[in-house]
């Protein structure tokens, strides 16, 4: 993957806008980033502690908390160049829940549900 499929993915879930914090590029819902672009080789995407955890443990050369207090809050770097659609995909749903407001969040996951059941049929 690479910094246009990122932007491609991000954009594409609801109500996501591009801004820029810093300087670069950023992503979010209602104002609130879920993730950020820092260069074309790498991006950040807000997770939980916990699912920092779990996303590093199953995909150490994907994945690795941002250095510091950030890091620690579950702030976590993806390697573009090293992560699949799937798995980038799944790392920015994961931060746009974390960053979404609960209605909106609430929506989303039924649309989700609908579609995962509408492709088993």
């Amino acid at each position: 993957m690479n910094a246009a499929d990122l932007r491609n993915l991000a954009l594409g879930l609801p109500e996501a806008e591009e801004k820029s914090h810093f300087g670069k590029a950023d992503f979010r819902v209602k104002d609130r980033i879920f993730a950020t672009l820092p260069s074309e080789e790498t991006a950040v995407v807000k997770l939980t502690p916990e699912e920092q955890q779990m996303v590093v443990a199953s995909e150490p050369g994907v994945f690795a908390p941002v250095k510091g207090g950030w890091g620690q809050k579950g702030w976590t770097q993806v390697q573009l160049s090293e992560a699949d659609r799937a798995t980038l995909e799944s790392a920015l749903r994961m931060a746009w829940r974390n960053a979404a407001p609960a209605g909106l969040r609430k929506r989303f996951t039924v649309i989700e549900r609908d579609e995962f059941e509408w492709g088993q049929s």
